[in-house]
């Protein structure tokens, strides 16, 4: 787009659009800025960004349109009166993939190009280039290509394809991972109160899970060969009667079996089903059954 391809406009700054807008003006890009309670917008100004009065106007400024609002409906709330005719529209303001999909055939029918965006990183990591920030990209790939150098600024660009939805679903799918792996921890935490200095636990604890993530490559190895016996040390048989253990120990401690019991149901099912020799990748399958 040769004349506005360091012009960038960013609506919604919130403490992540703020931090995306300050690493853009950083990086020598002409940013035009625009936030509901325009109060906000005074500290970028401050650093050279240009506030625009209205959604429309910011839009108006760049080729490339940056949204980082509440909520979906936040979205079409404030660009219903923008004209996206020609523009690139970034959407990066966090919901389901559903929401995204829509979001696209809605940019679409407006005459823009669109593309979601899934931020894994807190603000303080944005514009921090060891940080390890980075944001899953979705949508129009002439879009992506165009823009890639821009969209790695603030974070690193990861493009996950072409349906719009797919950002929010590796956000999402990413974050319900860490979502159990919270409650793992809570659960040892609660089982080691008081018998041992949560401090000199923590440790152990980060070790002991980082040496188990790497099951997620057995995982994906079963579900892509079909295979859920491959490489199994310790069998489902086997785990399952191990968690009689895991159960009466929470009972001895006086802790709630609670964040635990749900997926020890599931292993007892699949159990129960006839396969004894797998691992626990065929839990994937009962969840899918939506049983």
């Amino acid at each position: 787009m040769g004349h506005d391809s360091k012009q960038i406009s960013v609506l919604g700054l919130g403490a992540m659009g703020a931090a995306i807008a300050r690493a853009w003006l950083a990086a020598g890009y002409e940013t035009t800025v625009w936030n509901r309670t325009a109060s906000r917008a005074e500290p970028l100004v401050a650093e050279g960004a240009k506030a625009a009065a209205t959604a429309a106007e910011a839009v108006a400024a760049s080729g490339l349109v940056i949204v980082c609002l509440l909520d979906d409906a936040s979205v079409g709330e404030a660009l219903a009166d923008a004209d996206l005719t020609g523009k690139g529209l970034v959407n990066i303001t966090t919901g389901t993939p559903g929401d995204a999909r829509e979001r696209a055939g809605w940019a679409a029918e407006r005459g823009a190009r669109y593309l979601d965006g899934g931020i894994m990183a807190v603000p303080p990591m944005i514009g921090v280039p060891e940080s390890g920030a980075y944001v899953f990209y979705s949508g129009s790939p002439e879009l992506f290509a165009e823009h890639r150098d821009a969209l790695g600024v603030p974070a690193a660009a990861k493009y996950v394809g072409e349906d719009a939805g797919s950002a929010a679903l590796h956000d999402v799918a990413l974050l319900s991972a860490m979502t159990s792996m919270f409650a793992g921890m809570a659960h040892a935490f609660a089982l080691t109160r008081g018998a041992t200095s949560p401090k000199e636990f923590a440790p152990l604890l980060i070790e002991w899970l980082t040496a188990m993530a790497g099951g997620a490559d057995g995982m994906a190895e079963h579900l892509e060969s079909g295979d859920y016996t491959l490489g199994v040390t310790s069998n489902l048989a086997m785990m399952v009667q191990g968690n009689r253990t895991l159960l009466r120990t929470a009972e001895e401690q006086g802790v709630s079996p609670e964040l635990l019991t749900p997926f020890m149901a599931l292993m007892e099912r699949r159990l129960a089903d006839g396969h004894p020799d797998e691992g626990t990748t065929g839990v994937v399958d009962l969840l899918l059954r939506g049983a």
